[in-house]
């Protein structure tokens, strides 16, 4: 490989940024070329596979650190490191050309191995990181020529220059566009309309929330129900050509279009979901109107069986979840969801079909976009998460959370209202119960119930004296069991411990 000397006067900056540019140029071309390989843009591949390679204890941090911006934030660090990387590119460059070219096919072959170990990985899934190499490497060698003539002798010095500025507007210009237009174009993965099957609604009692602000509504807006998965670009699915297959240990196996699906009758449960990343008194967590057919037609019809004790879930990326066989046909009403608060199952939230698993964590229970069913054992499969060593079983623990006053906040002395929800799946809630400063418990209302598998809102009323003051709150299900208080993170199966927040009151 050649080496440069006019390349030696280059300042050490402005190769850097020619790296830089230059795989800028690069990203933003793979994540256009990515339309025609939905999770093959070279910045959503390797951030797609470093979330598969991620401990589970790790995830469980970034998870409760930054919530439900954890994507967001995974995708800027991926592109700030490719983006350092460039840089280091930029300064071979400066001695080597050929050295650099090398390093630059290097970063994308790390793209194209992360993109081509993808669960279900496109037709085209080569596309986009071939586009990001020649049209970066493209750019890495005009702009490192354009810099080199533009330290050469002063007569060549203002046409090199005026060269180097356009060739740097253009690979950050592609960069830049690249990544908002691809986006864009790739949209949110919303669906064509939908017509659900006609069906009253069955009448609902009213929230608290309009006498309690603040406390979390009684039905949770879909736009506002978490998401947490693996999941950085929402699929698009076409209910024309969606099938779910049911097999594995069965007698009948068989698969189902949508129409079939539709056909099949319907029920409509109220279902409070959670996250196992849920810290105490966490926001990873929502209660909704799940439109769906039960998992036991489909199971029975299958046949399944005997020996059989789990059932492994895959969505359309290839994600799996384990959930235990009883679950699914124990009455508790598990469905094959389409339909959320009387609409459509939206995108981001699994359409078109996802699991739903009353009395589960989402990580063994709730499969979105939902495509097959295998009916197995926990001997012979093994889940995304549980390879991860989270639990194989995740039945949600009970709990409480206070919704108002805010943790820090200062509230009046005298009348204070305190609110918020609390759940105790398959048993029910029978008691909430707040208590200042460690002292005795105190029972509180209980707003409207709706269900075993859904969480009541509770409402109490606090005399507050001057000073700063902790207040506590738990559950006590309907057989008399208080939650429990000892303190244990969401790692491997859900966390536990008392909600507790300090107010001020003035």
């Amino acid at each position: 490989m050649a080496k440069d000397g006019a390349g030696e006067r280059v300042p050490r900056g402005r190769a850097a940024l020619d790296g830089v540019l230059a795989t800028g140029a690069g990203l933003g071309a793979g994540h256009l070329a990515a339309l025609l390989a939905p999770g093959s843009s070279p910045v959503v591949a390797v951030a797609t596979r470093a979330i598969d390679l991620t401990p589970g204890p790790v995830k469980d941090w970034a998870v409760s650190t930054f919530g439900t911006n954890d994507k967001a934030v995974l995708v800027v660090g991926a592109v700030l490191v490719t983006l350092s990387l460039g840089a280091l590119v930029g300064l071979v460059a400066r001695r080597s050309t050929g050295s650099a070219l090398v390093g630059a096919a290097a970063l994308i072959a790390v793209a194209l191995v992360a993109a081509g170990a993808n669960r279900a990985r496109p037709p085209l899934w080569w596309v986009p990181g071939l586009a990001a190499l020649l049209v970066g490497g493209w750019f890495l060698l005009a702009l490192v020529n354009a810099s080199r003539r533009a330290t050469a002798p002063p007569v060549l010095e203002d046409p090199a220059r005026r060269r180097w500025l356009g060739l740097a507007l253009a690979a950050g210009g592609l960069g830049v566009l690249g990544g908002v237009f691809g986006q864009l174009a790739r949209g949110t993965g919303e669906q064509a309309p939908v017509i659900l099957p006609s069906r009253s609604m069955t009448p609902f009692p009213e929230g608290l929330e309009a006498q309690v602000p603040g406390i979390n509504p009684f039905v949770t807006p879909a736009s506002e129900f978490y998401r947490i998965d693996v999941v950085l670009d929402v699929p698009t699915i076409d209910t024309k050509t969606w099938r779910l297959s049911i097999e594995g240990m069965v007698d009948r196996p068989f698969s189902i279009g949508w129409d079939e699906l539709l056909a099949m009758d319907a029920i409509e449960r109220p279902v409070t979901l959670e996250c196992v990343s849920n810290e105490v008194g966490g926001n990873l967590i929502g209660s909704a109107r799940w439109l769906g057919v039960r998992t036991a037609d489909l199971l029975n019809r299958a046949g399944v069986q005997e020996g059989a004790d789990m059932v492994l879930s895959s969505s359309a990326d290839g994600f799996s979840v384990s959930t235990p066989l009883p679950a699914l046909l124990d009455g508790r009403d598990a469905l094959v969801v389409y339909g959320m608060n009387g609409a459509p199952l939206p995108p981001k939230h699994g359409f078109p079909v996802r699991l739903l698993t009353p009395g589960l964590y989402g990580f063994v229970g709730a499969t979105k976009w939902l495509t097959k069913m295998e009916v197995t054992t926990y001997a012979k499969k093994q889940a995304y998460w549980t390879v991860l060593g989270w639990a194989d079983h995740g039945p949600i623990k009970p709990g409480s959370q206070i919704d108002v006053p805010k943790p820090g906040s200062h509230v009046p002395v005298g009348s204070v209202k305190v609110g918020g929800t609390a759940w105790a799946h398959g048993v029910g809630v029978g008691n909430v119960q707040v208590r200042v400063d460690r002292g005795p418990w105190a029972d509180a209302t209980l707003g409207p119930d709706a269900g075993l598998e859904y969480w009541r809102q509770w409402l109490w009323t606090w005399d507050a004296p001057r000073g700063d003051h902790e207040l506590q709150v738990r559950v006590v299900d309907a057989h008399g069991t208080p939650q429990d208080e000892a303190v244990v993170g969401p790692f491997p199966n859900g966390a536990s411990g008392l909600h507790t927040i300090h107010v001020q009151v003035s």
